[in-house]
């Protein structure tokens, strides 16, 4: 699967009932996970380099939970296609970030968590942006 189709999925999984303003914030943190270089970036190997990846950051290991095999979104996300109004408007804000079109509003969130939960790296730190039912970090 191609960049926007994985970042397409990761965003219905993590966000479709978030609106628009929610799917982009998300999106927002998958670009900037994928340029930053750190130990959430994704990468593969093209010949005998190792490049940065926007797919294999979103399907990195435990990084956005609908990829996990048993969140109940991983089966929905494998499911989801074209004909799902939702899913056509992820497609739209993943080919704008991805394009480099869709400006980061977040100021340079990382992290995210839903508002019904705290996780314990999240007990000291304060939101950097907010909506809907997610709160939104940068790293310190």
């Amino acid at each position: 699967m191609s960049d926007l189709d994985i970042m397409a999925r990761t965003l219905y999984g993590e966000a479709r009932g978030e609106g628009n303003e929610g799917i982009e914030a998300v999106a927002c943190v998958i670009m900037n996970r994928f340029k930053s270089g750190k130990w959430f970036t994704g990468y593969i190997w093209q010949n005998g380099k190792k490049i940065p990846s926007i797919a294999q950051t979103c399907l990195k290991r435990y990084q956005f939970s609908c990829w996990n095999k048993n969140d109940p979104n991983f089966q929905i996300i494998q499911k989801v296609d074209a004909n799902n109004a939702v899913f056509r408007r992820c497609l739209l804000i993943a080919e704008r970030a991805i394009s480099g079109a869709l400006t980061d509003f977040t100021n340079g969130a990382l992290y995210y968590h839903t508002r019904a939960i705290k996780p314990y790296w999240a007990q000291h730190k304060t939101p950097c942006y907010e909506v809907k039912h997610h709160l939104f970090y940068r790293e310190e």
